[in-house]
């Protein structure tokens, strides 16, 4: 597992070993959505990787004006694997943006600002290198239909495991009636669990291209997964966030199937989020460990804690940029909205793992999902946890009862705040609360991600009667 190249040199000779035909450069824009550029094998020298790869900044979303849209992509040989999908023999090919005309890394580019991130921890003399483990959860369905017309709006998606089809009449077979329910996926083996074959061809794929992965099962609600991926550091992880992505999408694909990332696809079963385990380390050493205190866990542990949460409102703008995401985050599913942190407790945001020990305490982010671009999902929560540390933010707990039991007038008498219930309340928070993201994120970015996110997703959201709606106030 990990690195298949470890310099230009070396890239040449593993497409030479492999027959390679193609290169397929890669990068991502803000919303976390991989783009490709694909060049035949024959075109590309060691100066590629040098001078960068030409493309139009213009052509992505809220990225560069049609007068400045000459980019470059600055190629990384040693974050390449072989595409196990392409029927001729493909190299891909992580990139970072490079800004032509300000002559330095872009200042949108998610990859980039995840980079310039971990200079600024070490320039804190707080760590030298940041570790990063998320766990993206994900469904699998049969079918999806999408309608978003004028006078008409709905969605409809299907699942051989869905409880809507125990009572019908299948035209390939017989109804075999073994499926979870409603939160009822949660470890059940087959027949209950269709989807073990599925997953693992899922966890080869995830194999072949460098992905150590340990755990696989079948989560709570219907229909849904989880593979479980060894951490890395920060940008190895979010590398590994889009790698797993597209095998999971892909794998479903060539099945006749079909795998979504969305927070929430169905009503009143459990969401799929992405946790997200944290810690810092300096020279070879965990800053979060401390023997004998709460958790093991150390003041700086604390205070990185304390960071994340008194700025996860606005942090929630990168971690769940989705208006979906928002529509997960109820107590009651798994989903833990309340900003306090606890040993083992999976209804609160922080959780510290059980038996963490010196290696291995870390912190568990809860509150995040795959509709987050990864770079700036962690980017964001290393900003906040350093401010945290710098300013010894302690946060609210810990506590360790279940929260998901609490009534709103208990949460306010405890002083506890809540992530907000909406995309709008992330973004408006983003917009009051970012300086502790400035060492890193530029004005301009800041501006602009707001924005994009408030056109493309909250204005056009907020505007669209809902079939909810028409069933409460059509006969008002």
């Amino acid at each position: 597992m990990g690195k298949f190249v470890n310099s230009v040199e070396e890239f040449f000779k593993y497409a030479t070993d492999n027959e390679v035909e193609f290169v397929d450069f890669r990068f991502t824009d803000m919303k976390g959505t991989w783009h490709h550029l694909t060049y035949t094998i024959e075109s590309i020298s060691a100066e590629s990787f040098t001078n960068g790869i030409p493309f139009d900044g213009s052509s992505i979303d809220a990225w560069q004006p049609i007068n400045k849209s000459d980019m470059l992509l600055k190629p990384e040989a040693e974050s390449a694997f072989l595409d196990p999908f392409t029927a001729d023999s493909t190299v891909v090919v992580f990139c970072d943006v490079f800004d032509i005309y300000k002559g330095e890394l872009y200042e949108k580019c998610p990859r980039s600002i995840a980079k310039k991130t971990l200079k600024y921890l070490a320039e804190t003399g707080l760590g030298d290198v940041a570790y990063f483990g998320p766990e993206n959860e994900f469904f699998v369905f049969d079918d999806v239909k999408i309608r978003d017309d004028i006078n008409c709006s709905y969605y409809e998606v299907d699942s051989e495991e869905g409880g809507w089809n125990s009572a019908k009449n299948f035209t390939d077979g017989y109804n075999t009636g073994h499926r979870p329910g409603t939160k009822g996926g949660y470890f059940p083996v087959q027949p209950i669990d269709s989807m073990v074959d599925l997953r693992a061809e899922m966890v080869q794929t995830l194999k072949q291209v460098g992905l150590e992965v340990f755990v696989v099962h079948h989560e709570v609600a219907q229909a849904q997964g989880e593979i479980g991926v060894k951490f890395g550091t920060l940008i190895e992880a979010a590398d590994n966030v889009q790698k797993y992505k597209y095998v999971v999408k892909m794998v479903a694909h060539l099945n006749g199937k079909t795998a979504t990332f969305m927070p929430k696809p169905l009503y009143g079963d459990n969401g799929s989020g992405m946790h997200v385990h944290q810690s810092i380390w300096k020279d070879g050493k965990n800053m979060f460990f401390k023997a004998g205190e709460y958790a093991n866990l150390s003041d700086m542990a604390r205070w990185y804690i304390g960071g994340i949460l008194k700025h996860a409102r606005s942090v929630a703008a990168f971690t769940n940029p989705s208006t979906n995401s928002y529509k997960r985050l109820i107590p009651g599913f798994e989903a833990p909205s309340i900003l306090t942190y606890s040993m083992q407790n999976r209804s609160a945001s922080c959780r510290i793992p059980y038996g963490a020990g010196e290696k291995s305490v870390r912190v568990e982010m809860r509150f995040p999902d795959s509709t987050s671009c990864p770079y700036l999902a962690f980017a964001s929560m290393l900003l906040a946890g350093i401010d945290g540390i710098n300013t010894k933010t302690e946060p609210i707990g810990p506590m360790d009862e279940d929260l998901f039991e609490l009534t709103l007038d208990e949460i306010r008498e405890k002083g506890i705040n809540q992530m907000p219930h909406t995309l709008r309340g992330s973004l408006e928070a983003l917009i009051r609360d970012n300086e502790y993201l400035k060492p890193v994120m530029t004005p301009e970015f800041l501006d602009t991600y707001q924005h994009y996110k408030f056109e493309t997703q909250v204005w056009p959201d907020e505007a669209r009667p809902t079939a909810f709606e028409f069933k409460t106030m059509f006969s008002c």
